[in-house]
C-alpha cells in the first residue's frame, strides 16, 4: 500500500514539474517578469577591432543607462547583456547560443559586426526566433528581401558607395583611385565607387589600388598613389589604416584630396593622423558629435555622467543612436516585449527621429530604416557637419 501511495507522490510532483518547466519555457524573461526586458549583445571588447567595439557598447550602454534612471521601458529595466566575441564569428556562435538558450534574451539590440552576426543568423533568427535589432554591419543581402526578425538602421556600405562615386564626381574629379583593403567586405564597398561616379559624370575614371589589411607601412602604397596622379583617392579602409595613409601622404607631399566612408569618420582617424587628417571628407551615419542641438547635448551629458573616460565621439554616438531607436519603437508595445512583440513593433515603426541619424521608417517588407548619410569634413582637428541627410543615388 505504502508502495502504491509513494508511487502515485512521485507521478504527480513529477507532473506538476513538467507544467512548471514547461510554462517557464514558453513565458520567457520578459513575459515572467513584467519589470525586466532583457536583451543581448556581443562585440569585439579585445582584438584588433577593439577600438570600434568598446566605444559603441558604451555609447548604447550610456543610452540604456539613461532610461533605467528615467524608469525604463514603460516602467521595465532594460538587462543588456554584452560578450566578447574578439570579432570571431565562431566565438559568436557560441556567444549567441549562450544568449538564447542560458540568459533567455528576447532579442539581440544594438549589436557589432557584419561577418560574426551573419554567422548567428540560422541559430538565433531561423531556428530560435530571436529577433536581431539594429546591428552595426550588414549587407544587401540581409534586407533584400527582407529577413524574418532582422531590422537595422545602417545605411549599408553599398550605398555609402554610392554616395562617395556622385560626391567625387561632382567635386569635379576626373580621375579617382580607390585605395581599399583586401577583404571581401572592403573590396565589395570600392567596387561601388566606379558605377556611381561614371552615373554622374560618364567622363570619369576609376581605378583601385589593393592594400593588405591591417597594413601599417604606407609607404610603398603612397609611392603608387603618385604614379596614378589621381585627382581624388577614396579610402575604404579601417580608422587606423586610414591615418596611416594620410601621414604618409603628408610625408610625402601628396595633396589629393581624400574621401572616406563612414569607418574612416571615427576619433581614431583624427588621434593618429594628426594635423594629417585636415580637409579629410567623408560620410556619416549620425550628426557630428561636436553639433550644438539638444539631442546631441543630451548625448553628451551621458557620455560624462555615465561612461567616463570614454570619448563622446562617432563610435559611442552609433551606438546611442541604436539603442535609442530600440527604446522608442519598445515603448509603443501594449503588453509583454518578447521576440514577437518586437518584431511586430518595428514592422509597424514608422518616423522614428532618434535626434542624432536619419528619421527612421519601417514596413512589413522594408527592414532597413534608412538609406541616409550626411557629409562631414576634419577643420581645425574636428569633424563638422556639412548640411543635412540625404538620399545616396539608387544602386545599380
Amino acid at each position: 500500500m505504502r508502495r502504491r501511495t509513494t508511487r502515485a507522490l512521485i507521478a504527480v510532483f513529477t507532473a506538476m514539474l513538467a507544467l512548471v518547466a514547461s510554462a517557464c519555457g514558453t513565458e520567457g524573461p520578459s513575459a515572467g517578469d513584467d519589470k525586466v526586458i532583457r536583451i543581448g549583445a556581443w562585440y569585439p571588447l579585445t582584438g584588433a577591432l577593439a577600438s570600434f567595439g568598446i566605444p559603441e557598447r558604451a555609447g548604447v550602454d550610456a543610452y540604456f543607462k539613461s532610461v533605467n534612471a528615467r524608469g525604463g521601458i514603460n516602467g521595465r529595466k532594460i538587462d543588456w547583456i554584452v560578450k566578447d566575441n574578439a570579432n570571431d564569428p565562431q566565438q559568436t556562435v557560441q556567444i549567441a547560443r549562450r544568449l538564447v538558450d542560458q540568459d533567455g534574451v528576447v532579442a539581440i539590440v544594438a549589436t557589432n559586426g557584419t561577418s560574426q552576426s551573419q554567422a548567428t543568423f540560422p541559430f538565433v533568427l531561423e531556428q530560435s526566433k530571436v529577433p536581431v535589432l539594429n546591428t552595426l554591419g550588414g549587407d544587401a543581402s540581409w534586407y533584400e528581401p527582407a529577413r524574418d526578425g532582422l531590422f537595422g538602421l545602417q545605411t549599408l556600405y553599398e550605398d555609402q558607395a554610392a554616395a562617395l562615386g556622385a560626391w567625387v564626381a561632382r567635386d569635379g574629379a576626373k580621375k579617382v583611385l580607390v585605395v581599399h583593403s583586401d577583404p571581401a567586405a572592403f573590396v565589395n564597398v570600392a567596387k561601388g565607387i566606379r558605377p556611381a561616379a561614371h552615373k554622374t559624370d560618364p567622363s570619369v575614371q576609376v581605378k583601385r589600388l589593393s592594400v593588405k589589411y591591417q597594413t601599417t607601412d604606407y609607404s610603398p602604397v603612397i609611392s603608387k598613389v603618385k604614379a596614378e596622379k589621381p585627382d581624388a583617392v577614396v579610402l575604404i579602409l579601417a580608422a587606423a589604416e586610414a591615418a596611416s595613409y594620410l601621414k604618409e601622404a603628408r610625408l610625402q607631399g601628396v595633396t589629393v584630396p581624400a574621401y572616406g566612408y563612414a569607418p574612416v569618420a571615427a576619433q581614431t582617424t583624427l588621434t593618429l593622423a594628426g594635423k594629417s587628417a585636415e580637409g579629410l571628407k567623408s560620410l556619416q551615419l549620425v550628426k557630428s558629435p561636436h553639433d550644438d542641438d539638444p539631442a546631441i547635448k543630451e548625448f553628451r551629458t551621458a557620455m560624462a555622467k555615465y561612461e567616463r573616460g570614454q570619448p563622446a565621439d562617432f563610435i559611442t554616438l552609433w551606438g546611442w543612436a541604436a539603442a535609442k531607436a530600440f527604446v522608442e519603437i519598445a515603448k509603443t508595445i501594449d503588453g509583454p516585449v518578447t521576440g514577437e512583440s518586437l518584431t511586430r513593433a518595428y514592422e509597424k515603426a514608422r518616423h522614428v527621429d532618434t535626434g542624432v541619424g536619419p528619421v527612421l521608417n519601417y514596413g512589413a517588407g522594408q527592414h532597413l530604416g534608412t538609406r541616409d548619410v550626411q557629409k562631414v569634413v576634419v577643420r581645425n582637428g574636428r569633424w563638422e557637419s556639412q548640411g543635412g541627410f540625404f538620399t545616396p543615388p539608387a544602386r545599380d
